[in-house]
């Protein structure tokens, strides 16, 4: 049985600098893992770049530096990019490391000596831009290729091939035998109906001749194994996984211990390359079913309803969205407004209205007026022993009360959690938010949290604190709604932190909670959203604008 919950996404391409989809995919990986950590689960959070293929070697070669250079100044970038979007791995993959080498050598020997690998001539039409031969089924009705596939030209060339079409009934049942093999469902279907056409086998390898950098045959030094056997393969080679022992159970126990793994990737490398390459080959270097990963698979973002793309110049740089907006606005934004698996328009005005309606003017002013009165009316301190009084009163029924001020004004004024209606969300907190977060559906599971902001924030609309203030009778319905407000917030705090770590420490640091853990992901934890935590007399801070707005952007 796993004993550690391992989520791994696809490596990052090292041709270009990171857009926005890198951000998203990594920022959803991110907000995943820590979720589980939330729960208490041990994490292995994989990510990293892929640095070989011919694309590097024409750029580095057009920019007048070697490959190694150029995959570094790029690699960098992506580095720097995660840090300032608070992605937190626990592994970094580089295709060019010698211990990747070492598995990716491994398991080609070992399927060359089983004879799964093979040399042959193969004739026909190359498309420059996607380093493959196209067939006939590429051509458009007009016979010729499309402008998507760049410079063709004929080319007639000996490779290796990987016996991929032996494999196919294989795959065929173990998608009809596991549900969720891909995630959302409408993926597994289009995964299945590209595995029905399947034919032919998977070259493997490029002559040394136009590619040299890349990993090198074990079993021919004049070539190199193309990008299926190379990329695909740090998902073990990253986690311990040992190509001179053939079965699972032989494997380290670190790589037992972390294996299967939740692969997060975008619906272009689902077919053919994640769904149907990678799960034959780690069924024919010895994976049974039950060890094959399962596959989330997100959608794009589009611009303006096309897709972003280098060529087409509609690239967006996250570098500059997060340093206008700041990192939390832009992870908020990536996780709230996109369903999970489909496509989505990304719009920096909705950014910024997102922003500001639900965390400036919900969550940041609930923050700031539930501080600000704490401080005002009651020294900094909270207090629970009103609320205790009316739980344990038997002389007025819960709900019933009726209250009078001293204004002569009536008004309905409970005190204890359930006549609030907090105790009510609370509860749904296993019923809604964990669902959803588990089935890594973060947009509805961030419902609840601002649901019980807004509620927080009409309560204090409806019981007028402020005018509690200048009746002595009902000070202590005062400190009790005070409290209300202050333990929301705690609980808040607990369920926002996967999506936005450094306002849930802002939250916590300034409800002064936990203070020694400050800064640290163990700070929060999915037992403790619960009610009632926080003592009577804890002193808070006083309130620091945690969300200011966006203006005029």
């Amino acid at each position: 049985m796993r004993k550690t919950f391992f989520i791994t996404t696809a490596i990052d391409y090292t041709n270009s600098p990171p857009h926005i989809g890198h951000a998203y995919e990594k920022v959803l990986a991110d907000v995943i893992a820590r979720y589980h950590r939330l729960k208490g689960d041990k994490v292995f959070f994989l990510t990293g770049v892929d640095q070989h293929g011919q694309k590097v070697q024409q750029s580095a070669a057009k920019a007048g530096i070697p490959p190694a250079e150029f995959v570094r100044e790029i690699t960098q970038k992506f580095v720097d990019l995660w840090k300032k979007l608070d992605v937190k791995y626990d592994e970094w993959a580089e295709t060019t490391s010698d211990r990747h080498k070492k598995v990716v050598q491994g398991i080609l020997q070992r399927l060359f000596d089983a004879g799964q690998i093979y040399k042959d001539k193969q004739a026909g039409y190359y498309s420059v831009r996607q380093e493959q031969f196209l067939t006939d089924k590429e051509r458009g009705p007009d016979g010729e290729f499309g402008p998507e596939w760049g410079q063709v030209e004929f080319r007639e060339e000996e490779n290796y091939y990987f016996r991929l079409s032996q494999h196919k009934d294989w795959l065929l049942s173990y998608i009809d035998n596991r549900k969720d093999a891909v995630i959302p469902d409408f993926r597994q279907i289009e995964l299945r109906n590209a595995v029905e056409k399947l034919s032919g086998d998977l070259c493997i390898s490029r002559p040394k001749s136009r590619l040299d950098w890349g990993i090198e045959l074990p079993f021919d030094k004049e070539f190199v194994t193309y990008v299926w056997f190379d990329a695909l393969t740090n998902y073990i080679s990253f986690a311990g996984y040992d190509p001179s022992l053939s079965t699972i159970s032989s494997q380290p126990s670190t790589f037992r211990d972390r294996w299967p793994a939740l692969q997060i990737i975008g619906k272009d490398i689902l077919v053919p390359a994640h769904g149907i390459y990678w799960l034959i080959m780690l069924h024919a270097i010895g994976f049974p079913d039950d060890q094959i990963p399962q596959l989330l698979v997100h959608g794009w973002w589009n611009l303006g309803g096309a897709k972003m793309s280098k060529s087409a110049g509609n690239i967006i740089d996250p570098f500059v969205l997060a340093d206008k907006h700041g990192a939390e606005a832009l992870r908020y934004y990536l996780m709230s407004d996109i369903a999970m698996g489909k496509d989505a328009d990304f719009s920096e005005e909705r950014l910024v209205d997102r922003y500001n309606s639900d965390l400036a003017n919900s969550l940041g002013n609930l923050l700031n007026r539930t501080l600000s009165m704490a401080n005002k009316y009651g020294a900094g301190q909270l207090r629970t022993t009103a609320i205790r009084l009316n739980e344990e009163s038997k002389q007025i029924p819960v709900g019933k009360s009726i209250h009078v001020m001293s204004s002569g004004e009536p008004t309905s004024l409970p005190s204890n959690s359930k006549e609030l209606g907090l105790r009510d969300l609370i509860e749904k907190v296993p019923q809604i938010y964990v669902p959803a977060m588990s089935c890594f559906l973060v947009s509805l599971g961030l419902i609840l949290p601002e649901e019980i902001s807004e509620h927080c924030n009409r309560l204090v609309e409806k019981t007028a604190p402020w005018k509690l203030a200048k009746d002595a009778a009902q000070i202590h319905r005062l400190h009790a709604i005070v409290y209300h407000l202050a333990e929301s917030l705690r609980i808040i705090a607990i369920l926002i932190s996967p999506v936005l770590p450094r306002a849930a420490h802002g939250i916590f640091d300034q409800l002064n909670w936990k203070m020694e853990l400050s800064g640290q992901e163990e700070r929060f934890s999915l037992a403790a959203a619960e009610w009632g935590i926080l003592p009577d007399g804890h002193a808070v801070e006083k309130p620091v604008p945690l969300f200011p707005r966006i203006e005029g952007a």
